[in-house]
């Protein structure tokens, strides 16, 4: 009986915390987001930034969907926490320095330690969007570097 009864406390106790979970779940409905041209600073050419998600409370990451229209592409840059990307839609490149350009399309995942230093966008002629999450260390989640030149962007140089 003892037995029993814990069962039972251990089950309404789950389900109470349950409950108060879903009592604290926020939901961000697609569209009502609003977006932003990314700057120049750190990127080339036209792409497009939709915050998804923000580190608040205990959260220690963030997400952003972004899209580059051909020939965008990010500066190089490292990301403290790291990184994931996700390929949502079209055909881009992603390079990690001193690395090949890699061929990134829906249904990817690039999982990016922290510190390593790379670069992500279009190709030349097709539009990418992927979802960004970056982990936040040390009250950062990207650290931007150079303009990835037109060479390295092309694949003829680092």
């Amino acid at each position: 009986m003892q037995s029993l009864i814990t069962t039972l406390a251990a089950a309404a106790a789950l389900a109470f915390s349950a409950s108060a979970l879903a009592e604290g779940m926020q939901v961000s409905k697609n569209g009502s987001r609003d977006g932003m041209l990314a700057p120049d600073a750190h990127f080339t050419g036209t792409a497009y930034v939709q915050m998804l998600f923000d580190a608040e409370g205990a959260a220690r990451s963030n997400g952003a969907s972004v899209t580059f229209l051909p020939g965008a592409r990010s500066n190089w840059h490292t990301h403290p926490g790291g990184q994931v990307l996700i390929v949502t839609d079209g055909t881009g490149w992603v390079q990690e320095a001193g690395g090949e350009r890699v061929v990134m399309q829906p249904g990817d995942v690039i999982v990016t330690p922290p510190g390593v230093k790379h670069w992500h966008g279009a190709t030349a002629t097709t539009a990418v969007t992927h979802h960004a999450i970056q982990q936040f260390a040390d009250g950062s989640n990207v650290v931007w570097q150079e303009a990835v030149t037109d060479a390295q962007y092309a694949g003829d140089a680092e």
